[in-house]
């Protein structure tokens, strides 16, 4: 599933793209009903919420769209490819046009939807108004893992597998810590790590946690078996102390951490 840093990406290029322009809305699958409706519209803003894309339109209506795990959007300069019937949702202009395919959610919600929608949510470290109190009120109260917190987007929206694992690395910490435990210190650290890496991971387009001296290859551009510490690395040494990386199943995704550097 899409991490947070690629959907406020994604709101980015499309906000340059195709904001303050009509564009052509179109459904070749059909499933998206409300394309008619919004055909030759303009597309106001786009804006990211954790996991979620929003494009506003005019008179208080939005798409919004949840990529779930097969959910793809790619965009592509003109002139445009015939679309595959599986395409849920084409956006397209005079330069450039983006497909949906297998999304969780594609649908036309309104102002009361959206409200509901936030009220659902953690706060987004990629967000500027977003403050990490919102998180704690709920982290320091509660009895589990704070590996399992960290993916609650009801605590914290944006974060998945990969920022998880790779962000309690890098802290030191035990991803099995009650998050009654953790102190507010260590949480406010956390928070601007995590900031940090999914802004670098929105400019790069890519997540990359290690620091140059713990990749195999510290010069040129990182390569993808050198972008992360723990993540996907299972039986593989540690960088920095050599341990096997272990892993194990929480709530239904794949938890990877080092026993020696955090614990």
């Amino acid at each position: 599933m899409p991490e947070g840093h690629t959907i406020h990406r994604l709101a980015r290029d499309h906000r340059m793209w195709f904001a303050g322009r009509r564009v052509v809305v179109t459904s070749p699958q059909g499933r998206f009903d409300a394309a008619p409706g919004l055909d030759g519209s303009r597309l106001e803003d786009t804006e990211a919420f954790g996991k979620h894309l929003l494009y506003r339109f005019s008179r208080g209506r939005w798409i919004h769209i949840h990529l779930g795990l097969f959910g793809r959007l790619t965009t592509s300069a003109t002139p445009k490819a015939p679309p595959r019937d599986t395409v849920r949702l084409r956006l397209a202009n005079r330069d450039w046009y983006a497909d949906l395919v297998g999304p969780t959610r594609c649908a036309l919600i309104d102002a009361a939807d959206r409200a509901e929608l936030l009220a659902r949510l953690g706060p987004d470290p990629l967000r500027a108004e977003s403050r990490p109190s919102a998180a704690w009120a709920r982290i320091s109260h509660s009895d589990q893992p704070i590996a399992a917190l960290l993916m609650d987007q009801r605590v914290l929206a944006g974060v998945g597998n990969v920022y998880r694992a790779e962000l309690l690395y890098r802290s030191g910490l035990d991803p099995h810590l009650p998050g009654r435990e953790l102190r507010e210190e260590q949480w406010l650290e956390l928070w601007e790590d995590l900031r940090r890496l999914m802004r670098a991971g929105v400019r790069a387009n890519r997540i990359v946690t290690t620091r140059r001296n713990d990749r195999e290859r510290v010069t040129g551009r990182v390569r993808s078996e050198d972008a992360t510490y723990v993540y996907g690395r299972a039986d593989e040494p540690c960088r920095v102390c050599g341990t096997l990386v272990r892993v194990t199943d929480l709530m239904d995704r794949r938890l990877y951490w080092c026993p020696t550097c955090q614990n």
